[in-house]
Formats: structure tokens, C-alpha cells, sequence
């Protein structure tokens, strides 16, 4: 049970990261103009916090059974099973 704890957090993670993937290159632009470490590393843990937060948000509000039924409409294979088993 604590491995599948520490995998669902794991998830939250990683899709809080893909749907704001693009906010680590501002990070990392500020980063390189400004050469303020600190700032750069405070950015990039808040950022990491967001992430989490943004993913968790993303299963609680049913959000991902949208994004799998949209894969699911242009995936062959549960088309062909669909039109399968309504007949």
C-alpha cells in the first residue's frame, strides 16, 4: 500500500510537469539573464510545488477521463471495439 502511495504522488508529479512543462523555461531564461542563484532555485521549488498541486488537481476534477476518452477517440483499436460491442 505504501508503494502505491508513493507511486499516485509519483503521478500527480509527472502530470502536473507535462501540462506546465513550458513555465521551466521561463524559469531557466530568468535564470540565465538575471544569474541570481537564489532566486532561480526558490523559482524552481515553487515551481516543483505547482507541479504537484497542478497534477493532483488534474485527477480529482475528472479532468484525465477527459484527456483518455479524447486518446480513445482516435485510437483504432477502441473504435474497432466499440462498433464491436454495440451490435
Amino acid at each position: 500500500m505504501k508503494f502505491f502511495r508513493f507511486c499516485l504522488h509519483k503521478h500527480y508529479f509527472e502530470k502536473g510537469y507535462g501540462l506546465t512543462n513550458y513555465i521551466k523555461y521561463l524559469i531557466a531564461l530568468f535564470g540565465l539573464s538575471s544569474l541570481n542563484v537564489k532566486s532561480t532555485m526558490l523559482m524552481a521549488s515553487g515551481y516543483s510545488i505547482l507541479c504537484y498541486f497542478v497534477g493532483r488537481w488534474w485527477y480529482t476534477s475528472k479532468a484525465i477521463s477527459a484527456e483518455m476518452e479524447v486518446g480513445n477517440k482516435v485510437n483504432p483499436f477502441v473504435k474497432e471495439m466499440r462498433k464491436y460491442t454495440k451490435n
